[in-house]
């Protein structure tokens, strides 16, 4: 029987990775993967330059508004927290503004007027749109300008202007003992995070559901499953599947850490910097106060028990795609049996990015304990302080107790299914194995 299952693992293993497809998609996961790294190096071979500061002209027809717009845009800047600030280069001209954007089309022109009812008017220029972002930030700082105009003119001094535009420094403090104000930062950022890291995973079970399902169809439509079935029994066939999708799935998520490393070694060498200095973030500086946290000290416990859960989940959605496919005579019917397992694969990943939204919400809490959500969800849950390590370890049971039951009666369900090649009184059929 060892030897029976071990060369049908063996040979199923062979059949996804001795493929010319196999080979071609790796390499193109792999040009993507190390592209995304390298992203900033890749646009600025077209052209383009994340550094680059817009540069903002400032025409100023009132006298008085320039100095206190540049002023602003400084302190816009140091609440930001960012070395590049707002990422505008603020320029005086006296040119038309046709005539600026003529030269620089990139440029944007600012024109201020005298208004006898608002004190200041603004018109801002571009040759082309300008992103929400931007703008929203433009119009706060002109904004402030014309406040800091008409505290100015209400005879305001000089030091009280400054007490004014100065930002307020606020003393975080949270009251359970438990948790600490300077990790709430990291909370968040990890809330944000998380999800980015989970992705791998949603699209690796996307990709088991539907490979175990072609499989066997596969080997239904050819006719080739009664001679497999003759030689082997059910339960050998199906967790020959069932090992060797898993084992195909874990080899090609130790490519996209493969990947990934080629990526931030080809990044090193074209001297564009650490990964750690991405788009002028400073991850490295995040990452130390990650590991100094004490959010950082329960990843230590938190990631192990999340890759004990996905490879259960893994396993649990592997069973179940066997036992659905068995149940169909073609690919079409499996892909319209298996929408509703993909649909509820969507929702955990989607829960699992809004669950930083919601918190506190009892819905999302007993959603995590679902099976097949769960190895999504309750790992998120558990980074936000939502979920306890007994409550974690819960959901993995539950996990487990599922693919107990999918192993108990999967098999018989399976067995009955293979070699019906007639969706007539299929159903009655499955109902009859498991009563059995």
């Amino acid at each position: 029987m060892t030897t029976k299952l071990k060369y049908l693992i063996s040979v199923s293993l062979k059949r996804k990775i001795k493929t010319k497809w196999f080979f071609i998609v790796n390499a193109l996961l792999l040009v993507l993967i190390a592209g995304l790294i390298n992203i900033d190096s890749v646009i600025k071979a077209f052209g383009g330059d994340f550094n680059e500061k817009q540069v903002i002209y400032v025409i100023d027809n009132s006298t008085k508004a320039y100095e206190v717009f540049k002023q602003q845009n400084d302190t816009y800047s140091s609440l930001l927290n960012s070395d590049e600030g707002t990422g505008y280069v603020i320029k005086k001209t006296n040119k038309d503004y046709k005539k600026v954007i003529e030269d620089n089309e990139k440029a944007w022109v600012l024109i201020f007027e005298n208004d006898e009812t608002n004190i200041l008017k603004a018109r801002l220029i571009s040759d082309g749109f300008i992103n929400t972002m931007d703008y929203s930030k433009i119009y706060s700082i002109i904004n402030n300008t014309k406040s800091a105009i008409a505290l100015t003119e209400t005879k305001v001094s000089h030091e009280d202007l400054a007490k004014l535009s100065t930002p307020i420094d606020i003393e975080r403090e949270v009251l359970d003992e438990s948790k600490k104000s300077e990790d709430e930062s990291m909370q968040m950022i990890m809330s944000t995070v998380f999800p980015i890291f989970i992705l791998p995973f949603f699209a690796l079970t996307i990709f088991l559901v539907q490979m175990i399902g072609a499989e066997v169809n596969d080997e239904k439509t050819t006719r080739g499953m009664e001679i497999i079935i003759s030689n082997v029994s059910p339960k050998i066939h199906l967790l020959s599947k069932v090992i060797a999708s898993n084992l195909f799935v874990i080899i090609q998520g130790g490519l996209f850490i493969v990947f990934g490393a080629i990526g931030i070694l080809l990044r090193s060498l074209l001297g564009t910097g650490s990964v750690m200095e991405m788009g002028g973030l400073d991850i490295g500086k995040t990452l130390t106060q990650l590991v100094n946290s004490d959010l950082g000290s329960q990843l230590v416990y938190i990631i192990p028990l999340a890759l004990v859960m996905m490879v259960l989940t893994f396993v649990a959605y592997s069973l179940l795609a066997g036992v659905l496919a068995s149940m169909t005579t073609n690919i079409e019917d499996f892909q319209q049996l298996q929408t509703p397992v993909m649909i509820i694969s969507v929702l955990g990943y989607y829960l699992a990015i809004m669950a930083g939204l919601f918190e506190g919400s009892l819905f999302i809490k007993i959603l995590a304990f679902v099976p097949f959500i769960s190895a999504i969800l309750a790992p998120s849950l558990l980074v936000l302080g939502q979920l306890s390590i007994f409550e974690f370890t819960m959901a993995i049971v539950i996990v487990v107790f599922v693919i107990f039951l999918l192993v108990k009666y999967g098999f018989k369900i399976y067995k009955q299914g293979i070699l019906n090649y007639s969706s007539k009184d299929l159903w009655k059929k499955m109902f009859k194995a498991v009563k059995s």
